[in-house]
Protein backbone atom coordinates (compact mmCIF):
# COMPACT_ATOMS: atom_id res chain seq x y z
CA UNK A 1 0.00 0.00 0.00
CA UNK A 2 2.03 2.93 -1.34
CA UNK A 3 1.34 6.59 -0.59
CA UNK A 4 2.79 9.52 -2.55
CA UNK A 5 3.54 12.60 -0.44
CA UNK A 6 4.44 16.20 -1.29
CA UNK A 7 4.30 19.58 0.44
CA UNK A 8 3.46 23.14 -0.57
CA UNK A 9 4.01 26.44 1.19
CA UNK A 10 7.43 25.67 2.59
CA UNK A 11 9.02 28.88 1.32
CA UNK A 12 6.10 31.20 2.01
CA UNK A 13 6.36 34.08 4.48
CA UNK A 14 2.78 33.67 5.68
CA UNK A 15 0.02 31.10 5.89
CA UNK A 16 -0.01 27.36 6.46
CA UNK A 17 2.24 24.66 5.13
CA UNK A 18 0.21 21.83 3.58
CA UNK A 19 1.15 18.24 2.78
CA UNK A 20 -0.80 16.04 0.38
CA UNK A 21 -0.97 12.24 0.58
CA UNK A 22 -2.33 10.14 -2.30
CA UNK A 23 -2.74 6.35 -2.34
CA UNK A 24 -3.07 4.36 -5.57
CA UNK A 25 -3.91 0.66 -5.67
CA UNK A 26 -4.55 0.37 -9.39
CA UNK A 27 -2.59 0.92 -12.57
CA UNK A 28 -4.99 3.09 -14.53
CA UNK A 29 -3.63 6.07 -16.44
CA UNK A 30 -3.37 9.31 -14.50
CA UNK A 31 -5.66 12.21 -15.46
CA UNK A 32 -4.44 14.03 -18.54
CA UNK A 33 -2.11 16.94 -17.81
CA UNK A 34 -0.96 15.76 -14.38
CA UNK A 35 2.53 16.96 -13.51
CA UNK A 36 4.39 18.99 -10.89
CA UNK A 37 1.90 21.56 -9.59
CA UNK A 38 4.48 24.35 -10.07
CA UNK A 39 4.41 23.72 -13.82
CA UNK A 40 0.64 24.17 -14.05
CA UNK A 41 -1.47 27.31 -14.10
CA UNK A 42 -4.02 27.84 -11.35
CA UNK A 43 -6.80 27.05 -13.83
CA UNK A 44 -5.11 23.80 -14.86
CA UNK A 45 -4.66 22.77 -11.22
CA UNK A 46 -8.29 23.53 -10.38
CA UNK A 47 -9.45 21.50 -13.38
CA UNK A 48 -7.47 18.49 -12.16
CA UNK A 49 -8.99 18.36 -8.67
CA UNK A 50 -12.17 16.46 -9.59
CA UNK A 51 -10.41 13.90 -11.83
CA UNK A 52 -7.68 13.35 -9.22
CA UNK A 53 -10.14 12.80 -6.39
CA UNK A 54 -12.00 10.26 -8.54
CA UNK A 55 -8.79 8.57 -9.72
CA UNK A 56 -7.02 8.15 -6.37
CA UNK A 57 -7.89 5.18 -4.19
CA UNK A 58 -7.62 7.50 -1.20
CA UNK A 59 -6.21 10.95 -0.50
CA UNK A 60 -5.81 13.34 2.40
CA UNK A 61 -4.27 16.68 3.33
CA UNK A 62 -2.49 17.76 6.49
CA UNK A 63 -1.51 21.30 7.46
CA UNK A 64 0.43 23.19 10.09
CA UNK A 65 -0.29 26.82 10.90
CA UNK A 66 2.20 29.68 10.87
CA UNK A 67 2.07 29.60 14.69
CA UNK A 68 3.03 25.92 14.72
CA UNK A 69 5.88 26.57 12.29
CA UNK A 70 7.16 29.29 14.63
CA UNK A 71 6.82 26.98 17.63
CA UNK A 72 8.47 23.86 16.19
CA UNK A 73 10.72 25.05 13.38
CA UNK A 74 10.26 24.18 9.73
CA UNK A 75 11.65 20.64 9.72
CA UNK A 76 9.49 19.38 12.59
CA UNK A 77 6.45 21.27 11.26
CA UNK A 78 6.87 19.48 7.92
CA UNK A 79 6.89 16.11 9.66
CA UNK A 80 3.80 17.01 11.69
CA UNK A 81 1.89 18.08 8.57
CA UNK A 82 2.88 14.84 6.82
CA UNK A 83 1.76 12.86 9.88
CA UNK A 84 -1.60 14.60 9.82
CA UNK A 85 -1.97 13.88 6.11
CA UNK A 86 -1.42 10.14 6.60
CA UNK A 87 -3.68 10.14 9.65
CA UNK A 88 -6.47 11.40 7.40
CA UNK A 89 -6.29 8.42 5.06
CA UNK A 90 -8.84 5.63 5.41
CA UNK A 91 -6.15 3.06 4.56
CA UNK A 92 -2.81 2.30 6.22
CA UNK A 93 0.13 2.72 3.82
CA UNK A 94 3.10 0.39 4.12
CA UNK A 95 5.50 2.46 1.98
CA UNK A 96 5.83 6.16 1.18
CA UNK A 97 7.16 7.87 -1.94
CA UNK A 98 8.49 11.26 -0.83
CA UNK A 99 9.33 14.26 -2.98
CA UNK A 100 12.81 15.59 -2.25
CA UNK A 101 16.08 14.35 -0.77
CA UNK A 102 15.08 13.62 2.84
CA UNK A 103 12.46 11.76 4.87
CA UNK A 104 9.89 14.46 5.70
CA UNK A 105 8.01 11.98 7.91
CA UNK A 106 10.80 12.24 10.46
CA UNK A 107 12.58 15.13 12.17
CA UNK A 108 15.16 15.56 14.93
CA UNK A 109 13.46 16.47 18.21
CA UNK A 110 14.90 19.07 20.56
CA UNK A 111 14.48 18.91 24.31
CA UNK A 112 12.14 21.89 24.30
CA UNK A 113 9.82 20.35 21.71
CA UNK A 114 8.12 18.23 24.36
CA UNK A 115 7.20 21.46 26.18
CA UNK A 116 5.93 22.94 22.91
CA UNK A 117 3.33 20.17 22.53
CA UNK A 118 5.06 18.52 19.60
CA UNK A 119 2.96 15.50 18.59
CA UNK A 120 4.32 12.02 18.09
CA UNK A 121 5.72 11.37 14.61
CA UNK A 122 3.98 8.03 14.18
CA UNK A 123 5.28 7.37 10.67
CA UNK A 124 8.93 8.32 11.19
CA UNK A 125 10.02 4.72 10.63
CA UNK A 126 7.63 3.97 7.77
CA UNK A 127 9.41 2.34 4.83
CA UNK A 128 10.03 5.04 2.24
CA UNK A 129 11.77 6.12 -0.95
CA UNK A 130 12.91 9.70 -1.54
CA UNK A 131 12.75 11.02 -5.08
CA UNK A 132 14.36 14.30 -6.13
CA UNK A 133 11.89 16.01 -8.47
CA UNK A 134 9.48 13.25 -7.53
CA UNK A 135 6.53 15.46 -8.48
CA UNK A 136 7.71 15.16 -12.11
CA UNK A 137 8.52 11.45 -11.93
CA UNK A 138 5.76 9.90 -9.86
CA UNK A 139 2.02 10.21 -10.48
CA UNK A 140 0.93 9.85 -6.84
CA UNK A 141 3.44 12.51 -5.69
CA UNK A 142 2.31 14.85 -8.49
CA UNK A 143 -1.32 14.30 -7.49
CA UNK A 144 -0.47 15.06 -3.86
CA UNK A 145 1.27 18.28 -4.89
CA UNK A 146 -1.70 19.47 -6.99
CA UNK A 147 -4.32 18.72 -4.33
CA UNK A 148 -2.22 20.36 -1.62
CA UNK A 149 -1.46 23.41 -3.78
CA UNK A 150 -5.10 24.02 -4.69
CA UNK A 151 -6.21 23.68 -1.07
CA UNK A 152 -3.52 26.03 0.24
CA UNK A 153 -4.13 28.61 -2.50
CA UNK A 154 -7.84 28.67 -1.65
CA UNK A 155 -6.95 29.18 2.00
CA UNK A 156 -4.69 32.13 1.20
CA UNK A 157 -7.38 33.75 -0.96
CA UNK A 158 -9.79 33.49 1.98
CA UNK A 159 -7.21 34.97 4.37
CA UNK A 160 -6.56 37.80 1.94
CA UNK A 161 -9.98 39.21 2.77
CA UNK A 162 -8.83 39.75 6.37
CA UNK A 163 -5.57 41.49 5.42
CA UNK A 164 -5.90 42.96 1.89
CA UNK A 165 -2.66 45.03 1.87
CA UNK A 166 -0.44 41.92 1.75
CA UNK A 167 -1.88 40.83 -1.60
CA UNK A 168 -2.26 37.16 -0.68
CA UNK A 169 -4.96 36.57 -3.27
CA UNK A 170 -2.20 36.98 -5.86
CA UNK A 171 1.06 36.02 -4.11
CA UNK A 172 -0.38 33.29 -1.82
CA UNK A 173 1.88 34.40 1.04
CA UNK A 174 5.19 34.21 -0.83
CA UNK A 175 7.71 37.04 -0.92
CA UNK A 176 6.36 39.08 -3.82
CA UNK A 177 7.20 42.81 -3.87
CA UNK A 178 3.70 43.92 -2.76
CA UNK A 179 3.83 41.50 0.17
CA UNK A 180 7.27 42.65 1.29
CA UNK A 181 6.36 46.29 0.94
CA UNK A 182 3.28 45.78 3.13
CA UNK A 183 5.42 43.93 5.67
CA UNK A 184 7.76 46.90 5.85
CA UNK A 185 4.92 49.41 6.19
CA UNK A 186 2.55 47.46 8.45
CA UNK A 187 4.67 44.76 10.06
CA UNK A 188 3.61 41.10 10.33
CA UNK A 189 0.11 39.90 11.19
CA UNK A 190 -1.08 36.78 13.00
CA UNK A 191 -0.61 34.63 9.87
CA UNK A 192 3.07 35.49 9.34
CA UNK A 193 5.91 33.22 10.37
CA UNK A 194 7.36 35.73 12.75
CA UNK A 195 10.37 33.70 13.91
CA UNK A 196 11.76 33.87 10.39
CA UNK A 197 14.26 36.71 10.12
CA UNK A 198 12.38 38.41 7.31
CA UNK A 199 14.63 40.60 5.20
CA UNK A 200 12.24 43.44 4.36
CA UNK A 201 13.99 46.31 2.54
CA UNK A 202 12.91 49.88 3.11
CA UNK A 203 12.27 50.42 -0.57
CA UNK A 204 11.44 47.73 -3.07
CA UNK A 205 10.76 48.46 -6.73
CA UNK A 206 7.82 46.66 -8.28
CA UNK A 207 10.08 44.88 -10.73
CA UNK A 208 12.70 43.94 -8.16
CA UNK A 209 13.02 40.27 -7.23
CA UNK A 210 12.56 39.81 -3.48
CA UNK A 211 15.34 38.17 -1.55
CA UNK A 212 14.83 34.75 -0.02
CA UNK A 213 13.77 34.56 3.64
CA UNK A 214 16.47 33.96 6.21
CA UNK A 215 16.15 30.67 8.10
CA UNK A 216 17.52 29.84 11.51
CA UNK A 217 19.54 26.68 11.97
CA UNK A 218 16.59 24.84 13.48
CA UNK A 219 14.46 25.60 10.43
CA UNK A 220 17.08 24.04 8.17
Amino acid sequence: MVVGIDEVGRGALAGPLTVGAVVLTHATRAPKGLTDSKLLTSREREALVGPLEAWATNWSLGSVSSNEIDRWGLRLALAVAATRAIDGLSVSPTHALLDGPFNLLDAPLRLEDQWNNAPELRYASLSHTTLIKGDRLCASIAAASVLAKVHRDRTMVELADEFPPYGWADNKGYGAPQHRRALFELGPCCYHRVTWKLNVPGELDVGQKPSEPTFSNEDL
